[in-house]
């Protein structure tokens, strides 16, 4: 089998960006869905409700995920639209907020996320969410609930590495069962992995709906 990689397509909507794992390219990709946007004349942008792992700067707590969102999108928001929750640890959100005496809700995110869409109209809008699809926020709630208190579809992205295809069917499988729509997934090929186009294959022929390779 030839990994091609053809053009991505030029999405509309609103969408809920997901990963397998933490580190497997939301954000890349996601900027790459932007661009793409961009290209074909659309307006666009993206959100990053929740983000761990900022940096104090002469402005604020700053993530590089959430800038590079805003680098890559045609709508330019100010920095607190688009990432209302910064924390400083690069951990589990919901520890980084603990250590920092905050709490985080699914009523709060969900609040800043309609504020923005409301004011914000665009072509192409990407939630991305923090690591994989089951990622705290509280003792309670899950980032997960995000999306479906949203009505939003969710798009995937597989890091194509050792472990992948079970992690993607996984979070397909939960995607669905927790009554969402499954809008398809994005294979993300950052490194050298062995048999990778087998692993490919197998992600093809097991998940539904739309597949890219990056």
């Amino acid at each position: 089998m030839e990994n091609q990689k053809p053009p991505l397509p030029a999405l509309k909507g609103i969408f809920f960006i997901t990963g397998t794992d933490t580190e497997v390219g939301k954000t890349w990709v996601s900027c790459r869905l932007l661009e793409r946007a961009r290209e074909a004349g659309l307006s666009c942008y993206g959100l990053k409700p929740v983000a761990a792992g900022c940096e104090e700067t002469a402005e604020g707590l700053r993530n590089d995920d959430a800038l590079q969102l805003m680098a890559a999108s045609s709508v330019k928001l100010p920095y607190d639209t688009v990432n209302p929750v910064a924390l400083k640890a690069p951990i589990a959100p919901h520890i980084a907020a603990q250590r920092e005496g905050k709490v985080i809700t699914l009523a709060r995110l969900a609040g800043y996320v309609r504020g923005a869409l409301s004011a914000h109209k665009a072509d192409l809008i990407l939630i991305e969410g923090a690591g994989g699809w089951r990622v705290p926020l509280n003792d309670r709630e899950m980032l997960s609930a995000l999306a479906k208190e949203l009505e939003v579809p969710v798009i995937q992205v597989v890091g194509m590495k050792l472990g992948c295809i079970s992690h993607a069917l996984l979070t397909a499988e939960t995607i669905e069962k927790d009554g969402l729509r499954y809008a398809g997934t994005m294979a993300n090929c950052f490194g050298d992995m062995d048999a990778q186009e087998d692993n490919l294959l197998t992600l093809r022929q097991h998940l539904p709906g739309a597949f890219a390779i990056l």
